[in-house]
């Protein structure tokens, strides 16, 4: 059997060991990066066809497929991503209840009893026509003065069976 290495044209045994070993180290080093790049791309993607996609880059391409992936992959961990989006859902509720209110256009601070935001000028509140209180979207009627708010007060229902309409007009 004709050494392969003879064809590089060593004929010495102690540099024909010294050679597979260091072939053996570079092919070490190419499927630890394979490896590297599996395991970097499932902590970083979400999508299973990405880390593939990355794993058969570095395996097909020795050195510059780990390369590559490490040019174009996402800069977070996804439980760094995970950690952030809860710190800013608590902040946000510490927020809450504390009172402090947003505007929702443009996140100023205001105040419950603002109509307008002093900061983007959009209306927050409507004033109510008795007494000129800031009035909750929500609201039917004003709590200050129990005025009627216009279109958001709902007809009181009668009670047993139902009406047509033309029988509500007839009453």
């Amino acid at each position: 059997m004709p050494d392969l290495l003879a064809v590089f044209g060593i004929d010495n045994a102690t540099l024909d060991i010294v050679v597979k070993l260091l072939v053996l180290f570079v092919v070490l080093i190419w499927l630890a990066l394979v490896y590297y790049t599996w395991a970097d791309a499932r902590r970083r993607i979400t999508d299973p066809v990405l880390i593939g996609t990355a794993t058969v880059a570095a395996l097909v391409l020795p050195f510059a497929g780990t390369v590559i992936y490490m040019v174009v992959r996402p800069p977070e961990y996804l439980d760094d991503v995970r950690e952030r989006e809860l710190e800013m859902q608590a902040a946000e509720a510490r927020l809450l209840q504390s009172g402090v209110l947003l505007c929702p256009h443009c996140e100023y601070q205001v105040q419950k009893d603002f109509l307008r935001c002093p900061s983007c000028l959009k209306k927050l509140r409507d004033q109510c026509t008795g007494c000129a209180r800031p009035l909750d979207p929500e609201w039917r009627i004003c709590p200050y003065c129990e005025t009627e708010i216009p279109g958001r007060t709902p007809r009181r229902r009668r009670r047993g069976r139902a009406e047509s309409p033309a029988t509500e007009q007839q009453a």
